[in-house]
């Protein structure tokens, strides 16, 4: 995802949504539950920024959305949502 195209999303939209598995290879958490799937949501915020939430995916996407952790790492970030350096510097950590 290029600026333009994140310029296009309206504040407060979820625009990217996925399931990824807790492995080293996918987003990888605790290794309690390896192979145990998670559900993400990108969210634009309302001031030009965006995050991205996961939870188990045992919980709803409303739950996700509203209760999920933040992701913080570059290298997870990029693999859920590829973006250029300019978008993700608007990443909220």
């Amino acid at each position: 995802m290029n600026k333009e195209e994140f310029d296009a999303i309206r504040d407060g939209d979820i625009f990217c949504h996925g399931e990824i598995e807790n492995s080293p290879l996918g987003m990888f958490i605790t290794r309690d539950r390896q192979k145990d799937l998670m559900r993400w949501i990108a969210k634009k915020g309302h001031g030009n920024d965006w995050a991205i939430y996961y939870h188990w995916s045992s919980r709803g996407w409303e739950y996700v959305e509203s209760n999920g952790d933040k992701v913080i790492n570059k290298e997870v970030i990029k693999r859920l949502v590829p973006c250029d350096d300019e978008v993700l510097n608007l990443y909220r950590y």
